[in-house]
């Protein structure tokens, strides 16, 4: 059975608010990297104002970043009940309203810990804030995937279907990526698990290269976009950690210096570098699994035309 034709609009709105969702990420890595993640000790409000009330573009420093990370965060809290409430009146299948549903309340789960993070001053929950970010991501690329036209048609899209041995691969390697990421924000949160997150990085980069090849060379033509982005973002995420690891702790010819601008370009990129090369592993790892459900149903649905049709003569005889 083909899956209902999705709303288009649905499906530019999921990803809109995939979009819009990494303004507060990036924000939030700058506020980290600044190390501004006090700068208000005061949530909701700033400083006693409305957030929409403060002064922002009278700001500076610490606090014009906090804030922005604020007004971010409302911005997706925003978006996102938009999209909560499109695919409550254009969504018909149950599981992907449910999905949208879930974008909003791991939103405002988001927010919520972020406020707590403030008025407990707890670095923990900065780390617990900054680790579900990813997690929050793949569910909005999630809904972009199940409410594009491409994951209807994807029955028609040949008989090339990726093995499953594919599918298990990307499943490990979002994972791995997923773990990288928190090992990094150990790093940046707690200050611990330096070497780990560089080990570690070795493994996961293999793994995104050998599935990014693997994507790409099983001939699958809605499989070889996300292995061309992961492949590109791959070796762009390797140089910006490299910078972001001599920057910050220096080298045998260079000086780390706290708060310099370099430093700070780096170490905020490689955080949504990281960010967008888990949202690729995320995507491909949908359609992969995607793909192999076809083929089961398929499978499925074929055993089940045999079986009536072998035993259709048999009850004619019977008659």
């Amino acid at each position: 059975m083909t899956a209902p034709s999705p709303s288009p609009w649905l499906h530019r709105l999921a990803i809109l608010t995939a979009c819009v969702a990494l303004f507060p990420i990036l924000m939030g890595a700058l506020v980290t990297t600044k190390d501004a993640g006090m700068a208000f000790s005061d949530w909701p409000s700033s400083d006693g104002h409305n957030m929409l009330a403060y002064p922002w573009f009278s700001s500076v420093g610490a606090k014009f970043l906090e804030h922005g990370h604020r007004l971010a965060g409302m911005l997706i809290g925003i978006v996102s009940i938009c999209l909560a409430t499109a695919a409550w009146r254009c969504e018909r299948r149950a599981w992907a309203r449910r999905m949208a549903y879930g974008v909003l309340a791991a939103v405002i789960v988001q927010g919520i810990l972020g406020g707590q993070r403030v008025l407990q001053d707890q670095r923990v929950l900065a780390f617990l804030h900054g680790s579900l970010a990813p997690l929050v991501m793949a569910l909005m690329v999630s809904v972009a995937a199940v409410t594009s036209r491409r994951w209807s048609d994807a029955p028609n899209e040949g008989a090339n279907r990726p093995t499953r041995g594919l599918q298990v691969l990307a499943v490990l390697t979002a994972t791995c990526v997923f773990v990288q990421y928190v090992l990094g924000a150990l790093v940046r949160h707690q200050w611990i698990a330096r070497y780990e997150h560089l080990g570690f990085a070795v493994l996961t980069a293999l793994l995104v290269v050998y599935l990014a090849l693997s994507a790409a060379a099983s001939g699958i033509a809605w499989l070889r976009g996300p292995a061309t982005f992961l492949g590109v973002m791959t070796i762009v995420q390797l140089a910006l950690g490299v910078g972001a690891w001599v920057t910050k702790f220096g080298s045998s010819e260079y000086a780390a210096v706290y708060g310099s601008f370099v430093q700070n370009v780096f170490r905020t990129s490689h955080v949504l570098g990281g960010m967008l090369l888990f949202m690729g592993t995320v995507l491909l790892t949908m359609r992969a699994v995607r793909l192999n459900w076809l083929t089961a149903n398929a499978a499925r649905t074929g055993a089940a035309a045999e079986s009536i049709r072998v035993s259709l003569p048999l009850a004619g005889g019977a008659r």
